[in-house]
């Protein structure tokens, strides 16, 4: 029986040990965590509107990147809030449905931002190696559809996976060694045999992870392909610096991603999942509007022309 605050017990509540308990500067930590966090809100949430409210940021790339956005705001939102409180509350327990929504949520976005990165890229492939018909394959209707596309996937996988791991019994202490709920994690409490629901994660992974992977190495290289067949200097310069940031954050996505679920014995190194899942879920929201924005021009001017007409002093500069 698990006791907390004020003499409440619970019996099927969980404990969240959370990020590396034994740090002896857990505090520090915590609040690098924080600072991640809210700059990943205010970089992904400006960006955001940005693309919404900058007419030079309409077209189907920057519609793909702002649902990017989106999805990197809700993926932190789900572990970071919950952790911050917990470490400075006391209390690290999370009912039996708070976990479920937990790992429901984090595995639909991170299923679905998968699929959306692979998209954006073969939105790059129709762009450079197709330019003449990129307004027609890539219509608002076609990116709409994408998007829901991609929900969906992550949606119905999710799903599936959620609702088969909270069947299990759990007979051992209920307690997760990590800093939020985890399918993986949350299975090493059940006695159960559990390898056939192994083999049914590296299947759903195989599909999620190395299928698209496979399919944005593909666009990539056929984008490269056309580059190099470039007879514009501009052209080239301005091709490369749109694919290299995508590449940029395919790699930071997929790459935590392989080693976690795909790395032969990943189950018996829980620290290093969890120093991954932190990259995954933490810094890569705050990275990647960052790295879109930085090396683009357009989002560059998109932010000189919000600031120059909404503030005054900007304004009476342009008239001097």
């Amino acid at each position: 029986m698990v006791r907390y605050g004020d003499n409440e017990t619970a019996t099927t509540d969980f404990i969240l040990l959370g990020l590396w308990p034994e740090f002896s500067h857990l505090v520090i930590l915590i609040c690098i965590i924080l600072l991640i966090y809210f700059v990943a809100v205010m970089g992904n949430t400006i960006l955001i509107l940005l693309i919404w409210l900058d007419s030079r940021l309409y077209s189907p790339m920057y519609f793909l990147l702002s649902q990017l956005s989106l999805i990197d705001l809700a993926l932190i939102s789900t572990s970071v809030p919950k952790m911050v409180t917990n470490f400075f509350s006391g209390k690290r327990t999370i009912s039996p449905i708070g976990c479920g929504t937990q790992i429901f949520f984090s595995l639909t976005l991170g299923i679905a931002e998968c699929l959306l990165l692979t998209l954006m890229s073969y939105d790059r492939y129709v762009a450079i190696c197709n330019p003449l018909r990129y307004s027609i394959i890539m219509s608002h209707t076609i990116c709409v559809q994408m998007v829901i596309g991609s929900w969906l996937g992550g949606v119905v996988t999710s799903l599936v996976h959620t609702a088969y791991a909270m069947h299990f019994p759990i007979c051992r202490p209920r307690e997760i060694p990590h800093f939020l709920c985890e399918v993986m994690a949350l299975l090493k409490l059940t006695c159960e045999d559990i390898s056939a629901y192994v083999k049914s994660v590296v299947v759903s992974s195989f599909l999620v992870v190395l299928i698209p992977l496979s399919l944005i190495l593909t666009s990539y290289s056929l984008i490269l392909l056309a580059v190099v067949r470039m007879n514009s200097p501009e052209g080239k310069n301005k091709a490369l610096a749109t694919c290299s940031s995508h590449l940029c954050v395919v790699s930071l996505y997929f790459g935590p991603a392989i080693l976690v679920y795909m790395r032969p014995g990943s189950s018996k190194t829980p620290k290093l999942n969890q120093s991954l899942f932190m990259f995954n879920a933490i810094l890569t929201p705050m990275l990647n509007p960052l790295i879109y924005s930085m090396r683009n021009k357009d989002v560059i001017a998109a932010v000189k022309s919000i600031i120059t007409s909404r503030c005054p002093l900007g304004k009476t500069k342009g008239y001097t």
